[in-house]
């Protein structure tokens, strides 16, 4: 690819986060704005966890930032700064992206759920009909249980430290999806062919597994949010039972194309 041409034209997209240092939107989403002639860059952005309230106003300010995306820890705590949501958003009480609308107000929804959906898929696996034991209840978490009621999975077992969290996440989904069978739990079902870490858990050196994962049948698929240049314990775990695995990667890779047409779809 050419080199890409900054100027003072070029329109400015952020993701924060905190670290920050692991994400591989910046070259991911530069490198399609170049290739599709949109000049624009995404950046990554430190903003430290006890300074969000202050930084990410003044960052919104900026007259040439069309937008931001946003990963860990501040999926629940960007809530505050949309003054509109999409309908996952709304659902789940978290978002990944945020977009500046024509009037300069900002609109926010979550895609997080989505891009893990889509990225199965595009490995061909079979996700309605499943049994799924999901650990972490948090935005991204909340986003992949919706995406998976939505795409007809059987059941969802929701395991998080908190558990007043995950029980609160169960009562939203079953608004939403009364056909699912959704459940709080402390420890992950025998009977689940899906398991699922949406946790931070494999974001650090020494991580192990989010929980009791117990003995993996060959039939058992395994996601993984954890983007890792190598594999994440759990990802090996399951690598070593045999079993189908959807990874960081893959969910990252699902929801690029819908990012950028949310993004770039301003309301007058």
């Amino acid at each position: 690819m050419d080199a890409i041409r900054i100027t003072g034209a070029t329109r400015l997209y952020a993701i924060v986060g905190d670290p920050i240092a692991q994400v591989r939107s910046p070259e991911v989403f530069t490198e399609r704005f170049a290739t599709t002639g949109v000049d624009a860059v995404l950046v990554p952005a430190h903003v430290p966890a006890d300074r969000v309230d202050e930084v990410v106003p003044a960052l919104m300010q900026l007259g040439n930032l069309e937008g931001l995306l946003v990963t860990v820890p501040f999926k629940v705590r960007m809530l505050r700064f949309a003054q509109r949501l999409g309908n996952t958003a709304k659902c789940v009480g978290a978002l990944n992206a945020l977009r500046r609308e024509a009037d300069g107000s900002w609109t926010g929804e979550m895609f997080d759920g989505e891009g893990f959906v889509r990225g199965a898929e595009r490995k061909g696996e079979r996700l309605p009909g499943r049994r799924v034991a999901l650990f972490g209840a948090g935005g991204a978490g909340s986003a992949i249980a919706y995406a998976l009621a939505e795409a007809g999975v059987q059941s969802i077992a929701i395991i998080d430290p908190q558990a007043g969290r995950a029980a609160a996440l169960v009562e939203k989904l079953r608004v939403a999806f009364p056909g699912c069978a959704l459940m709080a739990a402390t420890a992950k079902p025998a009977d689940v062919d899906m398991v699922v870490n949406a946790s931070p858990v494999g974001m650090k050196a020494g991580d192990g597994l989010p929980g009791d994962i117990g003995a993996l049948s060959v039939d058992t698929l395994v996601g993984d949010v954890v983007i890792l240049a190598t594999p994440t314990p759990l990802i090996e775990y399951a690598t070593r039972a045999g079993c189908s695995w959807v990874n960081g990667r893959d969910m990252h890779a699902g929801q690029v194309d819908a990012l950028i047409a949310f993004l770039a779809q301003r309301n007058a």
